[in-house]
This record gives structure tokens, sequence and C-alpha cells, in this order.
């Protein structure tokens, strides 16, 4: 598709967002060129039409809402007032060079969230999850990758714990039944005690999901080679699989593992598929549109190669100088579709759904941060002067604040911010703690450190003489020759020229 075919689409889409006054999400995707499919590109776009007044919904609204929906679209006079407003900001922007002030006025210019802003945006970053999780369900490499490192947990190596892969099961029965707002220190609390939630985690639970989920799994495959692809009890049997896929929590971390599993697959088909173009319209000098129209649907059909081989066409000749390359590139696709369950079509549109659903669980997310960005800066104000610049706490806040969106469950009923600050000071006390010391330790041992100076104090206070490392072992629960090293580790280091005795020339 050229470039002015996908500006006619584009704008065929925001002419009947503007009749409308409201698009969703499945318009967007209908409307988009085919070969829009990155995540970045459709969040550009997405971005653009809510620019120009058109909101993006997940479903149509009603007349209702639309008519006391505040965003509609601008009139001239009002793009006018637009474009006055921003160069004003740009040139109290020129007023200063230095790089905080500027930050910190471009973060005041955030408006922050209330509590029904914050569920909205929630809902939305779980809205594009589901739909990226569902996407990838229903292809065969995703499900055993997921099994066979579920299977490795128990295996001789140990490398993978549950934790690494799930944080629990996904209930949506009580979607709108928000509890009520919990205490600050309860929510800082269950913020510091994540890690002991997950730990918690029914071995026993998770297997019988992860039997159920194998089992479904070898229907689907059985039904793909009895019924082929496109058939309608193979499409009820991967629903019943996205279905059982979608009851577990994924860690961001093993998240990211599976949704880079589709594109990789896409990668090497993009690959063959331009190897196969480039010979039949470079070299061959078939029409491309022509080629398009054949090829789709048939990319791994030796039958659709043979009838262009044999066909008596004037590109045959050429055809047939090619026809090693075209028959390896034919092969290596038909391979693709066999390790993914799915024909090179189904790919693309799993790929396309995938990215509809990332690009909308991304969008929310960055709303949610920049909405908390100040929150970040109030903090990290409390830790200036101790070995950190200010922007460097700033930016360890963040990444802290980044933390804390992928792992907020707004059903707990408490607001965004309380439980942020939580892990906007762990992030920022921890980059402190890692460059504090001459000599890096780790920031775990750090930790350990810590406690143990905080529990030989105690002892001292308690016995008025120092702790043997018998006592502090069995305060801290740990091994009598853990602590020791742990001792040995926490000795500060001298300067070489520090005097020795009461001499001063000593």
């Amino acid at each position: 598709m050229n470039q002015e075919q996908q500006q006619s689409q584009l704008k065929q889409l925001i002419a009947k967002g503007k009749m409308q006054g409201y698009l969703t999400y499945a318009e967007v995707n209908d409307h988009l060129p085919s070969d829009i499919v990155d995540p970045e590109q459709i969040e550009d776009i997405i971005g653009m039409i809510n620019e120009m007044g058109i909101q993006v919904y997940e479903t149509a609204p009603d007349e209702d809402s639309l008519i006391t929906d505040s965003a509609a679209v601008t009139t001239d006079d009002e793009d006018a007032e637009e474009v006055a407003a921003l160069a004003s900001v740009d040139s109290e922007f020129g007023r200063t060079t230095d790089p905080v002030r500027m930050y910190m006025r471009e973060m005041g210019s955030v408006e922050l969230l209330t509590r029904a802003d914050e569920l909205k945006i929630a809902k939305r970053i779980e809205e594009g999850q589901q739909q990226l999780v569902k996407a990838i369900a229903r292809s065969c490499v995703v499900v055993d990758d997921f099994l066979q490192s579920f299977d490795t947990i128990s295996g001789a190596e140990g490398d993978i714990r549950l934790t690494d892969l799930i944080s629990g099961f996904v209930d949506l029965s009580d979607a709108d039944d928000l509890v009520a707002a919990l205490p600050a220190n309860d929510i800082i609390e269950e913020a510091a005690g994540a890690e002991d939630e997950l730990k918690g985690l029914n071995y026993e639970e998770v297997q019988e999901k992860v039997e159920a989920l194998r089992k479904q799994l070898k229907i689907a495959s059985a039904a793909i080679k009895k019924y082929g692809y496109n058939s309608d009890k193979t499409e009820k049997a991967f629903e019943v699989l996205a279905d059982l896929f979608m009851e577990f929590k994924w860690t961001p971390q093993y998240l990211k593992k599976l949704t880079a599993i589709i594109p990789n697959g896409i990668a090497i088909v993009r690959e063959q598929e331009k190897q196969i173009l480039d010979i039949f319209v470079k070299e061959a000098n078939m029409s491309r549109k022509d080629f398009i129209a054949s090829f789709t649907e048939n990319e791994s059909s030796s039958e659709w190669l043979d009838q262009y081989l044999n066909g008596g066409h004037s590109y045959s000749e050429v055809l047939k100088a090619r026809e090693k390359e075209l028959r390896k590139a034919q092969k290596i696709l038909a391979e693709i579709e066999a390790e993914y369950g799915l024909t090179i079509s189904g790919l693309k549109d799993i790929n396309r759904r995938m990215s509809i659903g990332e690009a909308k669980a991304r969008r929310a997310k960055k709303e949610m941060i920049e909405a908390n960005l100040r929150l970040v800066i109030s903090i990290a104000k409390k830790y200036t002067n101790r070995g950190l610049q200010f922007l460097d706490l700033i930016q360890e806040g963040n990444i802290g604040l980044m933390k804390a969106v992928d792992k907020f469950e707004y059903r707990r009923g408490y607001k965004f911010s309380t439980y942020a600050t939580w892990w906007i000071r762990q992030a920022i006390t921890r980059s402190i703690a890692d460059q504090a010391r001459t000599i890096r330790i780790p920031v775990h041992m750090i930790e350990t450190i810590n406690k143990l100076n905080r529990i030989s104090r105690q002892i001292l206070q308690e016995m008025g003489r120092e702790a043997t490392p018998e006592e502090l072992a069995e305060r801290m629960e740990m091994p009598e020759d853990k602590v020791r090293k742990v001792l040995k580790i926490a000795k500060e280091p001298i300067s070489m020229e520090t005097p020795i005795g009461d001499d001063e020339d000593s």
C-alpha cells in the first residue's frame, strides 16, 4: 500500500470520527492500513486523533455521555487559541536554561488525577493487557513456552521460580466492587510485603490449572491436524485455550518475554516474504498489486508456486531459474505455520491485535506516569545531599514510579499515589546505597548490613557491650558463619594516610 492510500484511509477514519464525535478501538483497527502493526505507530495515530478532539473508546458510548463529554471537536477559533497558548508556553520555557527548573515547570503543567481518573486509566491498562494476552494465547508456541518454563521449576537446575512466571490468578468477577480505601500505613505495608504475597501461591492450584492448559493445548493441536487452521472446531478449541491462558496473572518480566515470541516469528515471515516478492516483482516484472492479491493466503502453498512455474506465463522462465530459493522460502514459512499453530495470515492478525492492545496499555501507563511525576520530585527533595545529584534522584524515582504502575491493582481500593510512594522511596534509597561506598557492595547485602547494624545497636543498649557473632546470628536468624562474613564486609575502608597511635608522625 503506497503513502497516498495510507493517508486516504486515515482521512476516512478521521472524517468518521468527526461525524460521530468519537471512535472505537475496533474502528481504528479496521481503518488502519494493514502494514501498520508497530505499537508506537498505532499509539501515535491514536494520540493524533485524541488531539483533534476525537475520543477513542473501547465500546461505543451512549448519547447522554457524548452530550456531556467535554472533549468535543475543536473549532477554528479554539485552534487559534490553542496555538497562542502553546506559543506563550514555549516563550516561558525559553527564559531559563536550568534543566531542573525546566523539568519542574513542565511537570507543573500536567494536571493531577482524581480517584475516578486513576480508575479509568487503570482499567484501560488492564483492558490493553487483557487484549494483548488474549491475542498471544492463540499461538501454540506461546502456551508451550509457559508449559516448558513451568516444568523446569521442579527440575534439577532450579533456575526458574514460580514467582518469576506468575503473580497469582485473574479474577474479573469483582471488577466494579472496589473495597473501601485503606489507611496509608496499610498501603505502604502491603506494597513492601508484595514479595511475601507472591510466596503464598498455592502450588497445587497452579499445577491443576497448568494441567488443564496442557490438556487443552493437545486438543487444539489435534484439531489443527484433523480439521485444518480455519475450521470452526479449531477456532473453538483455541478460544477455550485462550480463556484458560488468561486465568494466570503474569509477571511483567515474563509477559515481556511471551510478547516477544510473536514478533520474532513475524520478523522471519517478513524476511521470507520480501525475498519471494523481490523475485516475482523485481526480477520477473510481475505487477506488485497482482502478486499481493495472489500471494495472500497462499504463503506456504507449493500448489500456488507450481501454478506460476508451469503456467506458461511470461515470467515463468525467470521464476524457474530461482525455483530453489522460492521453495526454500516457502518451506521456512510452512515451518513457521507448524511451529506457531497458525497460518501466516493468522499470525499477522495476532500480531496486529497484540500491537493494538500493547499500544492501548502503553498509552494509559504513560498518562499515569506523567500525572505522578510531581510526586517523584516531592520525594526526591528529601534525599538531596546524600551522594547523588537531584536529577539523578528524580531519574531513579521515575524508575520506581514505572514499577509501581506495572504492579498497581486498582481493585484493592487505594489511591495510586499512596501506593507508588513506597516504590519511589525504595528506588531512590537503593540508588543512594549503591553509590555511597568507595568499594561497591550489592544492594541486597547493604540491606543485610543495615539490619545487622541496627540489631548491634539494640544489643549494645540492652547489655552495655558489643554483640558477639553468636548473639547476632540468633537475633537475625542466620547461620553464624554468614554473620561473620557480613561483619567482615561491613568494615569501612580507611585511608592509608590515617595516623596510628598518639604520635602524629606514626
